[in-house]
């Protein structure tokens, strides 16, 4: 039976201030994405991206992931809390980022910089894709180091204690989503992408590739105590994947057609 660390929230404490880990996760993720996008600029010259462009697109990117992922987690997960708490809503430091809700957001900013940079918004899709699941390894972690969204309770021999819960071991889905979402969804996505692909494919495959991850992983997450369970004992996480991953598979099968029938 393993113990959780309780490692200090706080990574840097200066005075009265503090630079928290899950801030610096995503610091980790953001240059992520631009040195590995970088780094595809520059041996894949052939995708038509500059660097400067790629820089455009993390500031774009950025707003829309902070943006979306805590309005997500607002009006997704507890609408009635923040109603009543209205300043809370700037506390992200404290957590509560949605991934489904960072994703609209990060859509409707990189549609937004397309139109600017007269890109077609799927390239720009697929040319990103690849770039964030190291981001989402980062969030998970940062996830792990606060100690929350902590698992349900197994009897594996890996299962993991949080004190601040109970005294039960329970799964570190934080890590299962770390390895599924971070570490295996970009090894799938960067050897996909590595060869031509038709448009659209790449962000099909990301679709899916995290739709199911993230529903596979839920069974083993512990519901939020506000919420629960859903209708048919699935979770919001759940429920918020699926149209993931049958958008995912409309994509893939669209993006496939269209380039069959016109070559």
């Amino acid at each position: 039976m393993l113990v959780h660390p309780q490692i200090d929230p706080i990574a840097i404490h200066l005075g009265p201030f503090g630079i928290h880990w899950y801030g610096l996760m995503y610091l980790i993720g953001f240059m992520t994405l631009l040195w590995l996008g970088k780094w595809r600029i520059r041996h894949h010259p052939e995708c038509g991206w500059t660097p400067k462009q790629l820089d455009d697109v993390l500031f774009y990117g950025a707003l829309g992931v902070v943006l979306g992922g805590r309005l997500g987690y607002v009006l997704f997960y507890q609408p009635a809390h923040f109603l009543a708490h209205p300043a809370e809503i700037l506390a992200v430091w404290q957590g509560g980022m949605s991934f489904h809700g960072g994703f609209l957001g990060v859509l409707a900013a990189m549609a937004w910089f397309a139109r600017k940079e007269g890109k077609h918004w799927l390239t720009l899709m697929d040319f990103i894709a690849p770039l964030v699941p190291p981001g989402l390894a980062a969030g998970r972690m940062g996830n792990f180091i606060n100690g929350e969204l902590w698992g349900r309770p197994t009897d594996l021999p890996w299962g993991m204690v949080f004190p601040q819960v109970d005294n039960l071991p329970r799964h570190p889905s934080q890590l299962y989503e770390f390895g599924l979402e971070g570490i295996a969804l970009f090894l799938m996505l960067w050897f996909y992408s590595s060869k031509p692909r038709p448009a659209g494919a790449v962000s099909g495959l990301f679709l899916v590739g995290y739709g199911s991850f993230r529903f596979l992983v839920e069974f083993t997450r512990q519901p939020d105590d506000f919420l629960g369970l859903l209708s048919l004992g699935l979770s919001m996480g759940q429920w918020l994947s699926l149209p993931m991953v049958l958008a995912g598979a409309w994509m893939l099968r669209w993006a496939y057609h269209r380039s069959s029938s016109t070559a």
